[in-house]
């Protein structure tokens, strides 16, 4: 059973078509102009800070590619996501808010699941999270966080987020998190909180884990494998669960013939409709990776949705 593909617009790492400072206010027009197109999401991704791990493998060659582990110039801008996202909520009424690589360990779960709800309520029900981990322990030694405790601080942030949704008052026992009859309002606009995306570069054990008890998309980095999916499979049934239930989040990869160049997007969009076949229902697509021209995204985003259309009628 094949779905009508969902546009998603990436809006981070697109410093080779704004500046990622004054003229953030951009961002927001594109994000407007991608609803006005057709699109179905936007997507913002988080640092706090980078460090020297942020280019231990060196520095990706051409910087319209997608910031990796290990290959990005630690100048490279990261704005607040959160903020970011609301105001993209103010000036658009339907288009989904995805806050992506929400780096909860550095956060009280509390204070994030604050501004969570709100953005939430502020967007009426349009927030999409997705919560990780992430890689750069220099990040983590600048806020003071221990790296090596990361995912056990994810995991207790899960739990307290779904307690923050629920009635109050709420109470945590725990090493890192505990608190005792805490009220908690206002909730989120769902009674069970925002839509929660989880993935990464692997789908190992606490992916999953988190996956299938917390989550309603499923967003890998890169294609798995048939075997990542039989995996997911089983373990949704396992856990009572249709895997069909989940949104399933593809993408487009452009592919630089040099350093300088954009990449071709009819290439990068042509695996669409084999994704598809494969279940998947949103796309991912960053617009610098195609056009050098920032008055251009809005023609852009309209561009994509006709070739979608094409390949998928």
């Amino acid at each position: 059973m094949t779905h009508t593909p969902r546009m998603l617009l990436v809006l981070s790492e697109n410093w080779t078509l704004t500046g990622g400072r004054a003229d953030l206010p951009a961002v927001v027009r594109w994000a407007r102009e991608a609803e006005d197109a057709g699109f179905d999401s936007v997507m913002v991704s988080e640092h706090i800070v980078l460090g020297p791990d942020a280019a231990a493998d060196g520095i990706m060659g051409n910087p319209r590619d997608y910031a990796l582990p290990g290959n990005q110039d630690p100048y490279t801008p990261w704005p607040n996501s959160l903020l970011l996202l609301a105001a993209i909520a103010s000036v658009t009424e339907r288009l989904r808010l995805a806050a992506a690589a929400v780096l909860a360990p550095l956060r009280h779960p509390l204070l994030l699941a604050r501004e969570l709800g709100t953005l939430d309520l502020i967007s009426e029900g349009r927030l999409l999270v997705q919560p990780t981990v992430s890689w750069s322990k220099d990040e983590y030694d600048a806020l003071g966080v221990p790296f090596g405790r990361r995912g056990r601080l994810l995991d207790e942030h899960l739990e307290i987020w779904a307690k923050a949704w629920g009635p109050s008052p709420i109470s945590h026992d725990s090493e890192h998190y505990p608190f005792r009859d805490v009220y908690f309002e206002p909730k989120a606009y769902r009674p069970e909180g925002p839509r929660l995306w989880f993935g990464g570069q692997h789908l190992h054990g606490p992916v999953l884990r988190r996956l299938v008890r917390y989550g309603h998309g499923f967003h890998p980095l890169g294609r798995p494998s048939p075997q990542d999916m039989h995996l997911l499979k089983d373990a949704m049934a396992e856990a009572g669960r249709d895997v069909a239930d989940l949104e399933m989040i593809g993408g487009t990869q452009g592919v630089f013939h040099d350093d300088h160049s954009t990449a071709d997007l009819a290439a990068a969009l042509a695996s669409i409709p084999e994704q598809l076949e494969q279940g998947f229902t949103t796309f991912c697509v960053k617009p610098n990776q195609f056009i050098d021209d920032p008055a251009g995204v809005g023609a852009f985003c309209r561009d994509v949705i006709r070739r979608v259309e094409a390949l998928t009628a």
